[in-house]
């Protein structure tokens, strides 16, 4: 049965995702530290060895030269229509080769676009089968609708290249539609999929016909995305800080600071840019306004409209007069500037209900499980009136499976023990919509028995399965051992009187904001708990290596953390806020430690 499975693929500029369908669910798997988004990002290091995903992002700043990103941006692409503006944009030098495009690391060495991307791809490979617990040979790849034919053959290529066949190559907007379950939809119903990526822009209008998609139009460009939006503010940074001749790892350094700033504030009002040690012992730091930020993007985002007009003519002029959804896929669809500007031009609400970054991802997996036949009808008989979940450390509730889920349902999360030296895991099963676990129903409780170890070194597999009558099965597995305990819970899932529902619903409104205040101080308190041994640690092993100026940065930055956690007024944000300023002061710190890893 496993030579039989299909995962599915989104290879993204930015990020990228792998899925799979199991038990007739679309699920995106995550890899051993829970991340189920990996950055499209690899480093070469000098001793030969390849760094891919988060790692490869934390070494940037000491290897910029040699780490390569937003190769999506290249791939299948001759060097002679590649422009000076995309050359210039760059991170990395590219130069021609006798088939298409080299990035050369040094005088001696090279890689290629489809070799960096099968170093992504060999990643999430290796992060499907750990999560699945055996091999995995065959996939469905997501591409941009306009992919030309060689940029397609290159993807298509570089999979194969890391053992994986390629059952189909699938167009980013149709996968989009799929997540989004828009195959259920009548005929002749219309779908315009805006994807604004992080190297990429697409509008593809798609109709169902005869219980297919059919791609009526779609018009995009290869040179417009997330990245673009990065660049034109940290050019705004660069210019208010007067800093001029940027090295390479500069420039870098900035592009990172302008893509947090462009995160935080699509839900802040401000962002304080800082850049610590930029120059020597030469610190900068100015605070940005969404405003100001918006003012950037907006020509950038501007360019989309155009882009968006020249698809819906197409359509119209093969009959389509409307549009019937709009849905967003992408990570910088989540702009609130972005989300307004289409609310505008095409006088429609979008359809958020899928996460931007996932849906292709999921998608992909949707089609993956089409060909090998684990997609079928099923029968939905109720839906669970109330969330499920488990107690986690800090008495957190961690939902497994949400309220209103259809049923027969099936989730599943990998934990592990969150201090040294623990001997066993109490699962102890929730079910409510308050924040923290004491506020929720306990249904059961289960102990997994482990040996004792280090933090983190236990695996323990928790799965949740609501079958049609109601039944809930927790089954929960220590990965070591291989050794399963299940809990099986009747009706308490799902057959809960309405008057208790009401009441659960309506507590967690009227305490949504003292619930969500003391979720966010209890997991930033997790944070500081974390962090500041790790500090201490790590100084302990390469602090030699900083300057004063470094170390007293981090001594300050670990008392203010520590003066938070002791005080009586549990301030939320004050701490997180600290756990931020701490982490920036040890960004340097952190890359020691990781090219001491490699040394």
């Amino acid at each position: 049965m496993n030579e039989d499975l299909i995962i599915g693929i989104d290879l993204g500029t930015t990020n990228s995702l792998v899925g799979v369908v199991d038990s007739g669910f679309p699920l995106i798997l995550a890899d051993e530290e829970g991340e189920r988004l990996t950055p499209s990002v690899v480093t070469y290091l000098k001793d030969g060895s390849i760094v891919t995903g988060r790692e490869a992002l934390r070494l940037k700043k000491l290897e910029p030269e040699r780490t390569i990103s937003s190769v999506k941006r290249f791939i299948g692409r001759p060097f002679d229509q590649i422009s000076t503006e995309e050359k210039a944009a760059s991170d990395y030098k590219i130069q021609p080769a006798s088939f298409g495009i080299e990035i050369p690391l040094s005088e001696a060495e090279t890689t290629s676009p489809i070799e960096v991307s099968a170093e992504i791809l060999r990643r999430l490979k290796t992060v499907a089968e750990t999560a699945l617990g055996h091999g995995v040979s065959r996939a469905v790849v997501t591409v941009p609708a306009y992919f030309s034919n060689s940029q397609r053959e290159a993807t298509k290529s570089a999979a194969e290249s890391v053992g994986l066949t390629v059952e189909r190559v699938l167009n980013e907007p149709t996968a989009a539609a799929l997540a989004y379950g828009l195959d259920k939809l009548d005929e002749q119903q219309t779908v315009a999929v805006y994807d604004l990526g992080g190297g990429t822009f697409d509008l593809s209008i798609l109709q169902m016909k005869k219980g297919l998609f059919e791609v009526i139009s779609t018009a995009g460009d290869t040179q417009l995305g997330g990245d673009d939006l990065d660049l034109v503010i940290a050019n705004a940074i660069q210019r208010r800080l007067k800093l001029d001749d940027l090295t390479t790892a500069e420039s870098s350094r900035i592009r990172t600071a302008a893509r947090e700033a462009k995160e935080s504030l699509s839900s802040s009002d401000t962002h304080l840019i800082r850049l610590p040690f930029f120059r020597g012992n030469e610190s900068f730091e100015t605070e940005i306004s969404q405003s100001e930020v918006e003012a950037l993007m907006l020509p950038v985002i501007r360019r989309t409209r155009s882009i968006c007009r020249r698809a819906f003519a197409e359509a119209q002029n093969k009959g389509v007069d409307s549009i019937d959804h709009l849905i967003l896929v992408g990570g910088s669809t989540r702009i609130p500037l972005v989300r307004r500007s289409l609310e505008e031009w095409f006088e429609i609400v979008p359809n958020l209900s899928q996460h931007p970054d996932e849906a292709v991802a999921l998608g992909a997996a949707i089609q993956a499980g089409i060909l090998c036949g684990r997609v079928r009808e099923v029968l939905l008989v109720d839906v669970t009136p109330l969330s499920l979940g488990i107690e986690t450390f800090g008495g957190l509730m961690n939902v497994i499976i949400p309220r209103n889920s259809t049923i027969p349902a099936k989730a599943g999360e990998m934990f592990t023990n969150a201090v040294a030296n623990q001997k066993n895991f109490a699962i102890r099963v929730l079910q409510g919509e308050r924040e923290m676990a004491r506020d929720n129903w306990l249904l059961g409780e289960i102990e997994i028995p482990f040996k004792p170890g280090p933090k983190g070194s236990a695996r323990v597999g928790v799965q949740f399965k609501i079958d049609q009558n109601g039944i809930l099965e927790v089954l929960s597995r220590n990965t070591e051992t291989g050794k399963d305990h299940i809990l099986e819970i009747k009706s308490s899932a799902v057959d809960v009187d309405d008057n208790s529902v009401e009441q659960m619903v309506s507590e967690s409104i009227d305490h949504a904001f003292d619930d969500m205040n003391e979720r966010i101080w209890t997991e930033a308190r997790m944070k500081s708990e974390e962090l500041l041994p790790a500090v201490e640690s790590g100084l302990e092993l390469v602090g030699s290596k900083l300057s004063e100026n470094e170390l007293t940065e981090i001594h300050k930055a670990s008392t203010l953390v520590k003066g938070i956690l002791t005080s009586d007024l549990k301030d939320a944000a004050a701490l997180k806020q600290a756990n931020h300023t701490l982490d920036e002061a040890t960004q340097n710190l952190a890359a020691l430690l990781v090219e001491a890893a490699f040394e």
